[in-house]
């Protein structure tokens, strides 16, 4: 591929969190951790086969640190080559997310995924009882995940039973909030954001949080700002990485062409 043709690959992307140094080079099979912005309805799976695909004809290994759900956005860390193997020890780090959540209803799946499936008067809810309702949060608590998730029930994910109309049994699960604030009441919006330890579910903290106001609530956005000292500002567009991809192959290809 020429330079004019990489020239014409390159995207327009305002994001200035998605610049790469066009001075840096890459070596994705001796490990690369890449920070990706994750887009809006893709699967954290998506980000990861796109990688991959563009590394090919490469079989060079590619995996993420930490889903995010198709609805969130936000920073995913995927780790190429040996670097693999450092994707327990990023996705065992504590995580930042901010997020806005409607008090009033409740849906299946705890977010916009599916329609309101029932409504709440909110009329007495006040700034202050939202407030001082965050106290219980705080701290080790136990939570469900929602029953549309991806975790596993007899080697079977937990969405798929739920969308066969299955009764789902999940074992509640001790996680660790750090941090939980308010940081905007608009009602029926509330905006808020949280750092947690692994394995929390924000949608289900969300709605613990209407049910232990005699109400409901879901969520309907998140990002997900920070793992470990990794953080949003840091990370690239998508589009911007298979972009850089194919320029490392063809920085690669042109210095195997002189060697020879």
């Amino acid at each position: 591929m020429s330079q004019d043709e990489l020239n014409k690959l390159q995207p327009e992307i305002n994001s200035p969190q998605s610049e790469i140094s066009s001075d840096k080079t890459f070596n994705f099979q001796e490990g690369e951790v890449l920070l990706i912005n994750k887009p809006y309805k893709w699967t954290s799976f998506d980000v990861v086969g796109k990688i991959r695909n563009s590394l090919k004809p490469g079989k060079i290994k590619v995996g993420h640190a930490g889903t995010l759900d198709p609805l969130a956005t936000g920073l995913l860390i995927l780790c190429t080559g040996k670097l693999t193997k450092k994707i327990d020890e990023y996705q065992a780090q504590e995580k930042e997310y901010t997020g806005t959540m409607v008090l009033g209803a409740t849906t299946p799946t705890y977010d916009m995924e599916t329609e309101v499936d029932v409504h709440y008067d909110i009329r007495h809810i006040t700034e202050q009882m939202i407030l001082d309702n965050c106290e219980q949060f705080r701290g080790d608590i136990e939570q469900i995940a929602p029953a549309h998730s991806a975790i596993k029930i007899d080697g079977e994910r937990a969405y798929e039973k739920a969308r066969r109309g299955e009764e789902v049994q999940i074992k509640s699960r001790n996680v660790t909030i750090s941090e939980f604030e308010i940081t905007r009441i608009e009602l029926p919006e509330i905006d808020f954001r949280v750092v947690c330890s692994k394995g929390t579910y924000i949608r289900s903290l969300v709605s613990d949080f209407g049910k232990a106001l005699e109400n409901g609530a879901y969520m309907s956005a998140l990002v997900r700002t920070r793992i470990g000292d990794f953080k949003i500002a840091d990370a690239h567009d998508v589009t911007e990485m298979i972009f850089q991809i194919r320029r490392q192959k063809h920085l690669d290809s042109n210095n195997n062409s002189t060697n020879n």
